[in-house]
């Protein structure tokens, strides 16, 4: 099946979004809904892909592409107002605290759940109430507003990792506790709430020693259709 380069697609179902041609490991999910584009169709097995609201790139299956229609309207991003985005965190920190009573566990590049990673996690949480921010933990740091440990609230974020990067991101409920999806090897291999300080358990104590820093989500995600994050 060959697919324009120039048009937009809408998924009819759930689809797997993949790292390499191979397809042998998750990138990203994308929900029923969401709006692709067709950058090639070159390999063997599967064609690389953006999904538009994110700027996302990957790679399809071309066993999928049967559940692509064309979207008869491009996609419009919706913009919010700063009041508007902080209505909605209390919705927002909702969704993960529901998610976290569902039965899961840390999947890499899961954003559609039960099981999540991280930063999947947070753009799920995000999306469900209309607001797109980038879809990996470095990306959302650098698209969020900085805020101090002082001007922490509910609904900022939290990123964690080394001097280099953000590798690690969770969501802040107050009281010094925030909620994330860690890996089972230095988390709790899923959904699960922490403490942001030294005095925790040794996953909390581990992820503190990797704190790098807050962030804040002051407007919803949008970027020229030509840009793709790398």
């Amino acid at each position: 099946m060959n697919l324009s380069l120039s048009i937009e697609y809408i998924c009819q179902t759930n689809l797997n979004i993949y790292d390499s041609p191979s397809c042998n490991r998750l990138a990203t999910q994308a929900k029923g809904g969401r709006y692709l584009k067709v950058l090639s169709q070159s390999a063997e097995m599967a064609v690389s892909v953006c999904l538009v609201e994110d700027n996302y790139p990957g790679w399809l299956l071309k066993d999928d592409l049967k559940w692509l229609e064309r979207a008869a309207i491009g996609y419009q991003a919706i913009a919010f107002s700063r009041p508007e985005i902080e209505s909605k965190l209390p919705e927002i920190i909702a969704f993960t605290q529901n998610a976290m009573q569902q039965l899961n566990c840390y999947l890499w590049g899961g954003t559609l759940g039960p099981n999540y990673d991280c930063s999947g996690l947070m753009q799920a949480a995000f999306a469900a109430s209309g607001i797109w921010i980038p879809r990996d933990a470095y990306q959302q740091e650098a698209f969020l507003e900085k805020v101090s440990f002082e001007e922490l609230q509910p609904g900022d974020f939290v990123f964690f990792g080394n001097s280099e990067k953000a590798t690690h991101v969770g969501l802040y409920l107050g009281n010094k506790c925030y909620i994330h999806s860690s890996g089972e090897k230095l988390g709790r291999n899923g959904i699960a709430i922490d403490e942001l300080s030294d005095r925790g358990d040794e996953v909390s104590k581990g992820y503190y020693r990797q704190l790098r820093g807050f962030g804040r989500v002051v407007k919803s995600y949008e970027i020229s259709r030509d840009e793709v994050f790398r």
